[in-house]
């Protein structure tokens, strides 16, 4: 029953991560951008979740009415008014020049929370627990969190392949001259997807700031889940993403079973293995 409860903590830490990850996939399979601050914009989200539940005295799910549309909005006009300019044949500038939002959002969060670790307080519900089992226990919360994850995905599956909006995204995609010819702007196109994807991101961060503790340095880390979790499940593919989260959450969780010093390792692990067997993922990009 141990390894068994092991395996569910592992699942449902799965469904974070995949949070992580869907804004980063969802950017790459519209615009082959790869978000070098990613991370940091999780962490954003975490400190806005923050601010607004401070200033208005509400609860982190009540703010995510304030916080996803804020961070949607600071997609759009960031994708509107800088990365556009640097997107093309060249993968450097973007790179670049999200390096460089990287390092100035780790440092205006720096000076404006100073390095003092935060959380924000969810109530009740963060200990709440369900009995599913013998020996068998699930936590509310991170059932609340996984559920999340799945309606999020899916909600995006079903926008990318049911609804206008996914044929503009998925036409300047494939071929953004042709979808230009077209009439579809590609520009506001893809500011689009960068406000959807932080929009995701704003989720992911007041999961995060409820789930355990942040400051401004943890960044990076959320960007290497979130791109183990892509790449393991198969860039672009959002259910993919998900399988991806849960291949990693359920490696960590093994191994600090093992040895809690293993933790991260075997997350480590598990991504090299499927990178060496199936580099291009698990459940590689759906065309069409």
């Amino acid at each position: 029953m141990d390894w068994i409860n092991t395996l569910v903590q592992g699942v449902l830490i799965g469904g974070l991560y995949a949070m992580f990850a869907a804004g980063l996939s969802l950017i790459f399979g519209v615009m082959r951008l790869v978000n070098i601050a990613h991370g940091d914009f999780i962490v954003l989200a975490a400190y806005v979740a923050l601010a607004v539940t401070e200033t208005l005295g509400i609860g982190p799910l009540p703010a995510l009415l304030v916080v996803v549309p804020l961070m949607g909005i600071i997609g759009y006009a960031l994708q509107r008014g800088l990365l556009n300019r640097t997107l093309g044949d060249d993968l450097l500038p973007p790179l670049l020049v999200t390096f460089g939002l990287s390092v100035i959002i780790q440092n205006g969060l720096l000076e404006l929370f100073t390095a003092d670790s935060r959380r924000l307080q969810a109530g009740a519900i963060e200990v709440a627990s369900l009995q599913v089992a013998p020996g068998i226990s699930v936590g509310v919360l991170p059932l609340l969190q996984f559920a999340v994850a799945v309606a999020v995905i899916g909600g995006l599956q079903t926008l990318f392949y049911r609804t206008a909006f996914g044929r503009a995204f998925r036409a300047t995609s494939d071929d953004p001259s042709v979808a230009q010819l077209m009439g579809l702007d590609n520009r506001h196109v893809f500011a689009l997807a960068m406000a959807l994807s932080l929009a995701v991101v704003a989720i992911a961060g007041v999961l995060l700031a409820v789930r355990t503790n942040f400051d401004p340095a943890i960044g990076p880390a959320r960007l290497i889940f979130g791109f183990e979790a892509v790449i393991i499940g198969g860039l672009g593919n959002l259910w993919g993403t998900l399988a991806g989260g849960i291949v990693l959450g359920v490696a960590q969780a093994i191994g600090a079973k093992l040895d809690p010093g293993w933790q991260l390792l075997a997350g480590h692990l598990a991504f090299l293995l499927v990178l060496a067997v199936r580099p291009e993922g698990l459940f590689p990009r759906i065309r069409g």
